[in-house]
């Protein structure tokens, strides 16, 4: 039997041979590059959906055959979990395809910002003769005598908790969702709230999701109990942080110096006060704040495991009925 597995809307400009590959053992890959090129009966015939973004409700209602939607990505804030899972149809992602990038990624703002990096390379593109001398770097900490504070202790937040040790920080983690003793499988110290973690952190790292929760999560009341100077990294999901809360406590001096992978909005909303200050070049915020286009994932290898492993995690139920990485199991109703 072959299954016909539906990609709408590719993101990739190529001739799809992962994808094609990733199915070939039982799968018929169908590819669009624009969803709204999908013809009704590509849904109807659909056994298997794969997309990074969600479909029109108008599309849904069009799915006869379809017994799995999977987002070829770690993140699933933007798809309707709930109605996917009321139709029987499970939610699947791709968790494992970008781990290690990112916690690099995390990694890298960290020790940019910690060892003064965007200072010495603004000071040395403007007059390399005048500015070869090795400064007093003023935003510089020793990283063994540093105390790096990380909110989730997933997959990402448990390779950035190695990465960190290796460099003899101070490890801590914040994460109600982890049972008792996770701290004493890695040797690393354990926050009860966030004001604790926040207020003996040189470093937080965040590493969480985007969901009702966890939304401005680090905000004005988080932040107020933030040690004097600390370095903010957020490779996780923009929203998570109210960055109008951010630009107050790096105008205040309290956080300082953010590196930040994701923002709330996508390109930057340049209306807000502290992207503003960046985009201008403001005095105040030189070398403290660095942004990267939401990039941390982004590796050759990690782009061919998440269009490969997205069109396994798809053929494995059909062929099997095994499912991994669901996500809306709480909202799955007789499924398919």
């Amino acid at each position: 039997m072959t299954f016909n597995i539906l990609w709408p809307g590719l993101r990739w400009d190529d001739d799809c041979q992962i994808e094609i590959d990733s199915v070939a053992d039982g799968g018929q890959a169908v590819f669009y590059s624009r969803e709204a090129d999908v013809p009704d009966d590509a849904y109807r015939q659909a056994d298997a959906i794969i997309s990074v973004r969600d479909i029109p409700q108008h599309r849904r209602d069009l799915v006869e055959r379809c017994r799995i939607f999977v987002t070829p990505k770690v993140g699933f804030d933007n798809l309707d979990i709930r109605a996917w899972g009321e139709m029987g149809i499970p939610v699947s992602n791709v968790p494992d395809y970008g781990t290690q990038e990112v916690a690099d990624h995390a990694l890298a703002l960290l020790l940019s910002l910690i060892r003064c990096i965007p200072m010495h390379h603004r000071r040395l593109a403007a007059d390399p003769l005048a500015h070869w001398t090795p400064p007093l770097n003023p935003l510089a900490r020793r990283m063994s005598a540093s105390v790096c504070g990380i909110v989730g202790l997933g997959r990402i937040g448990t390779a950035f908790a190695l990465r960190a040790k290796t460099l003899g920080m101070e490890v801590v983690f914040y994460d109600p969702y982890k049972p008792n003793g996770s701290e004493l499988a890695l040797n690393i110290g354990r926050a009860d709230s966030l004001a604790e973690l926040f207020a003996q952190s040189d470093v937080v790292s965040l590493h969480i999701p985007l969901d009702d929760d966890t939304r401005n999560l680090i905000g004005a009341d988080v932040l107020a109990h933030a040690k004097q100077d600390l370095t903010l990294i957020n490779s996780a999901r923009g929203p998570i942080v109210d960055i109008d809360a951010l630009h107050d406590a790096m105008k205040s001096g309290r956080v300082r110096a953010a590196g930040l992978d994701v923002l709330p909005e996508e390109p930057p909303d340049l209306d807000r006060p502290l992207l503003r200050a960046w985009a201008d070049q403001e005095e105040w915020l030189l070398d403290r704040l660095l942004i990267t286009p939401h990039s941390a994932f982004s590796t050759p290898e990690s782009v061919y495991d998440m269009r490969f492993k997205g069109g396994q995690v798809a053929l494995k139920y059909l062929k099997t009925g095994q499912l991994d990485n669901c996500v809306n199991q709480h909202f799955l109703v007789n499924p398919r």
